[in-house]
């Protein structure tokens, strides 16, 4: 069974950093493409950032040269450093798990970025 646990998230201000962490279980984790995604109140769920099993990384146009997606596989377990964070950051963050098309996701940490 596939599971995806994120942590880390919480209450920031402006300018602050977060590090969130997804753990992955029921996978051979080495071969997924993991991701980011989030999502905002009445808004659809949106890409954050992506890293392939060669490493290989991909970031939405709104995150680029502020967060930084990377992967452990010793540690079956994905990061996403978060810098520089805007009140417009506060999400729902959600990480998951691709392969041929079948993609299978975490429960979501809540982010918040406010004064």
């Amino acid at each position: 069974q596939v599971q995806l646990v994120e942590s880390g998230g919480g209450l920031v201000q402006p300018g602050g950093s977060l590090r969130l962490s997804c753990a992955a279980s029921g996978i051979i984790f080495g071969i997924y493409t993991m991701s980011w995604y989030r999502q905002s109140p009445g808004k659809q769920r949106e890409s954050v950032a992506h890293i392939t099993s060669g490493g290989s990384t991909i970031y939405a146009d709104s995150v680029k040269g502020r967060f930084t997606i990377s992967r452990d596989n010793a540690k079956n377990t994905v990061y996403l450093q978060m810098n520089s964070l805007k009140p417009e950051d506060t999400a729902v963050y959600y990480c998951s798990a691709t392969r041929s098309a079948l993609t299978n996701w975490g429960q979501g940490t809540q982010v918040t970025v406010s004064a």
